[in-house]
């Protein structure tokens, strides 16, 4: 008799999972159809995530429908300032780039090739530069430039345009009463879910939070602060791609190091080919240098923090895969995504590792080593703050 009612909690238990179960699997079904559909939406709601805490802070010294507009309207100052200014910039830096690359590939050809050649044994004909060089330049004037090629895309149909259009006029529209009505949007979402598991959905809920804010909004601080470090250091010290160089090193430096190797190889090289000695090359060394020493001790502990948790070949897999079955809209998603499924890993593991599964021995003579516990910390296994998991006492002697 005393089984049934634990039978039938465990059987409302398994109904609850799958109830969960197939309201996901509705929910992820409703994207993947109304995916176009949403796309604004989806990005609306990105800059009211992005521009809440902002708003937040306003909101100790005036309501929050005054500090949403005052936030519209600088956000649509640089907006205008970014497209009047540093699209035509980086339009220039494109054309002179491309007008200096056969002096590129001149020297790449009689300068460098023959060194690897002759200490690498690398052959020249693995690489045809004229033939790369050939294909920018002619897509290159055909697009003549980055706001034709835009136009052109556009302009190939009436509905392509039109969709453009409402998209541009929808999403700051639909960003302004998200951000004006999201703490009340918030608390409605956290009402709607089951109690019994409230308490925990709402810590997973902050935790995955703290990872994408911290993500978000304090890596793309790093990357702007990087991009135009870079670019006005490289331009000082006289490179003529040195803006274009360094915003490419910039917008990449999500992934560590990479940026700084992507920058470095191609100053190194813009400095051989401009100048022909070596003192420019040191001082792109320097500069990057100083910029990694800035990223390191200063950027990444103020304006990130230690609660990314998110591994860089986790972001680039995370976008890929996005893409890749979503398109544009999983693009989006790929970021916040990731970052909830990389939390609910962590509070799995830490119920697995606390679990009878794990703790209970499978032979009385296997005896778990005393430094199990920190070898799992060390590999970024354990969560900081949890407690290692109990383990069985040792039998008694003569048991």
């Amino acid at each position: 008799m005393s089984d049934v009612p634990a039978n039938e909690g465990r059987g409302r238990r398994l109904d609850l999972r799958w109830q969960a179960a197939i309201l996901l699997l509705v929910i992820g079904a409703v994207f993947y159809l109304l995916g176009p559909v949403l796309m604004p939406f989806v990005v609306a709601a990105l800059f009211a995530y992005l521009l809440d805490p902002l708003v937040d802070r306003m909101e100790r010294f005036m309501n929050r429908g005054l500090a949403v507009a005052l936030v519209f309207l600088v956000a649509a100052i640089l907006f205008v300032a970014f497209v009047l200014v540093l699209v035509p910039f980086i339009e220039r830096q494109i054309s002179n780039f491309l007008q200096q690359l056969p002096v590129w590939v001149g020297w790449f050809q009689t300068r460098a090739a023959p060194w690897l050649q002759e200490h690498f044994g690398f052959s020249p004909e693995i690489l045809d530069t004229q033939k790369i060089f050939d294909t920018l330049q002619a897509h290159w004037k055909e697009a003549g430039g980055v706001a034709a090629t835009v136009v052109a895309q556009v302009s190939k149909s009436g509905l392509a345009l039109v969709g453009w259009a409402l998209n541009a006029v929808m999403i700051p529209v639909v960003a302004f009463y998200l951000l004006r009505d999201w703490d009340v949007l918030v608390a409605r979402v956290r009402v709607l879910i089951p109690r019994s598991v409230e308490p925990v959905v709402s810590r997973l809920a902050g935790e995955s939070d703290d990872v994408l804010g911290a993500f978000l909004r304090g890596q793309l601080s790093v990357m702007i602060v990087l991009g135009f470090f870079y670019a006005i250091a490289l331009w000082a010290i006289g490179v003529s791609v040195g803006p274009l160089i360094g915003m490419i090193a910039g917008l990449i430096s999500f992934v560590p190091y990479l940026g700084a190797i992507t920058g470095v190889m191609m100053g190194v090289i813009a400095a051989l080919v401009q100048y022909q000695d070596w003192y420019h090359v040191m001082f792109v060394l320097g500069v990057f240098a100083v910029g990694q020493t800035l990223e390191g001790y200063v950027l990444v502990p103020k304006l990130v923090g230690d609660k990314i948790g998110l591994h860089p070949v986790a972001v680039i897999f995370a976008v890929l895969a996005g893409g890749q079955l979503f398109g544009f809209l999983g693009v989006l998603l790929a970021l916040p995504v990731a970052s909830v499924v990389m939390v609910v890993l962590r509070y799995l593991y830490v119920r697995y590792v606390h679990s009878e599964l794990y703790t209970t021995r499978a032979h009385p003579g296997i005896i778990l080593p005393d430094d199990a516990s920190a070898s799992g910390e060390a590999a970024g296994l354990v969560v900081p703050g949890d407690e290692a998991p109990p383990r069985r006492a040792d039998p008694p002697a003569g048991a």
